[in-house]
């Protein structure tokens, strides 16, 4: 039986997805969202304290871009921008639900494996 080749042309539709809400950051800015549903940047501040501001706004801008996120700019004095998921970004719910039940079930098991791969690596001095 021939051998299945693997193609790594940038279109496996895992890793596109990965890319779109993948990293540190998004995962927690769609979370914050979903579960207040509408956020001004602030508040996006003071629900990830660990982000910085220059982090947070490129995150954003990604998320904005790839259509899971929106930005409503308010005029106001002074200005106030919103955001919120789009209907795309709602559509990422069972993924997240999925990968937190996947964390919840299998990460002691993740963690153990970890633990066993360490010891049998030495330290160089």
């Amino acid at each position: 039986m021939p051998k299945k080749i693997i193609r790594h042309d940038g279109f496996c539709p895992i890793e596109r997805v990965l890319d779109v809400f993948g990293g540190k950051w998004k995962p927690a800015v769609i979370n914050a969202l979903e579960e207040e549903g509408v956020l001004r940047f602030n508040e996006l501040r003071r629900a990830l304290p660990d982000v910085s501001q220059r982090m947070l706004t490129k995150q954003l801008r990604e998320l904005e871009r790839d259509g899971i996120v929106s930005r409503r700019h308010f005029p106001d004095i002074p200005p106030r921008v919103e955001y919120s998921l789009t209907e795309l970004g709602e559509s990422l719910r069972p993924i997240g639900r999925a990968l937190d039940a996947w964390g919840a079930e299998k990460m002691p098991e993740v963690e153990e494996a970890r633990l066993a791969y360490d010891r049998t690596r030495v330290e160089s001095p």
